[in-house]
């Protein structure tokens, strides 16, 4: 398998990661907005803080990230995921406010049952 097929493929199984987290946050939001807590919100909060451990431990880089790293020289901001770049660059402060507005709506509601 040569380099490049290695980095699709990296590329493919990020973006597909990446889709299955961004579909997590907006349940999330969407349950807390209208007030469905339930066991699937908690899933979601776990696996987002888990994402977060994950993230922390690599110094605030994907471990598929450093992976793709080995197989490009490439620099820009998407160069392992198939996503815009101005999105690859702003994901994590885009993926960190929608969860924080999330725990913030789900504090309230959890205080004001």
């Amino acid at each position: 398998m040569t380099g490049n097929t290695k980095l699709i493929l990296i590329k493919s199984l990020h973006t597909l990661i990446w889709l299955f987290y961004y579909l997590i946050l907006f349940y999330l939001l969407y349950a807390v907005i209208v007030n469905k807590i339930d066991m699937w919100v908690w899933i979601c909060v776990g696996f987002v803080l888990f994402e977060g451990l994950v993230l922390a431990i690599n110094k605030l880089k994907c471990p598929l990230t450093l992976v793709a790293e080995k197989y490009t020289a490439a620099k820009k901001d998407n160069f392992d995921i198939y996503l815009p770049n101005w999105l690859a660059k702003y994901n994590k402060i885009i993926y960190t406010l929608i969860f924080a507005i999330s725990v913030l709506i789900l504090i309230f509601r959890l205080l004001n049952k």
